[in-house]
């Protein structure tokens, strides 16, 4: 891997053979998120999420993204950070026109703030450090699933995500959507930390080309998938999500309630995206 020097902040590492230049970041810098370059999201499937607020991220002053899981109006919630948006997530009204004539089942849409088609995808965070919440960093297409051939339609390419603390599981790319035709494709085995490397920052990255995904954890190659492989442009996503209200309660787990009231963060360092040269 060669260095990649990024001034006042701490070098990228990307493969070697070829020359790179970055074309969009976030070191974090300051004290207020940015929202030139990113959105909360707060629907899914064209239906408010309950718990995915817009006050669980801060800037600390020293470049990181904090995340925050917290009890909230009696629900537990965190946030999720995205530069576009899928088209099928914005809130539905209730399907009908004014004169009786079916509508498009589908919200209002909102621009994108960053699309990127291929390059080297990069996060250095650290990861929750308490059970019961999650977090990731992954792309998604803005049409994935609205046809077979995921080209077209792109997937969703999951970079990391951590379901416990100290544990980053393998690598996974979703095609065809995510209703009968959903295709899961897994690589690599992921990194599970000791005690020391679990308070530590580590970079999680994904090369995007027209041959394939390559992932790398901390510089190091973990894994491949040569395809079906997205054509089309896709948005970056920082989330983070409680545990037990995708279950049929749709509640809470006792880990959740727990680690809200102690408090608990997900500390991103930065995000960045290069090109080839």
């Amino acid at each position: 891997m060669q260095k990649y020097e990024v001034k006042d902040h701490e070098p990228s590492y990307l493969p070697d053979g070829k020359k790179w230049k970055l074309v969009w970041s976030d070191e974090f810098d300051g004290t207020e998120l940015d929202m030139t370059k990113w959105d909360y999201r707060l629907a899914m499937m064209g239906k408010r999420h309950i718990t995915w607020d817009d006050e669980g991220v801060k800037l600390d002053g020293n470049s990181n993204a904090v995340f925050s899981i917290y009890e909230k109006d009696g629900k537990i919630c965190s946030s999720q950070l995205e530069t576009g948006h899928n088209y099928m997530d914005g809130p539905v009204g209730d399907g009908y026109t004014f004169d009786g004539g079916l509508k498009w089942p589908i919200g209002k849409l909102r621009p994108h703030k960053f699309l990127k088609k291929y390059g080297y995808f990069e996060c250095r965070c650290k990861l929750q450090q308490k059970r019961g919440w999650w977090s990731a960093f992954w792309l998604q297409s803005p049409v994935i699933g609205c046809s077979l051939d995921a080209g077209v339609a792109g997937i969703e390419n999951d970079i990391l995500e951590s379901f416990e603390p100290a544990k980053a599981i393998f690598h996974s790319n979703h095609v065809h959507g995510y209703g009968d035709d959903h295709i899961q494709i897994k690589a690599g085995v992921g990194r599970e930390f000791d005690e020391k490397e679990a308070q530590e920052f580590h970079t999680y990255a994904v090369h995007w080309s027209p041959e394939g995904y390559t992932y790398y954890i901390d510089g190091v190659e973990d894994g491949h998938i040569d395809g079906p492989i997205s054509h089309t442009p896709q948005f970056i996503m920082l989330s983070t999500e409680v545990n037990g209200y995708r279950s049929a309660e749709h509640a809470p787990t006792e880990e959740a309630i727990q680690t809200a009231k102690e408090g608990d963060v997900f500390l991103v360092d930065y995000v960045r995206v290069f090109d080839e040269e």
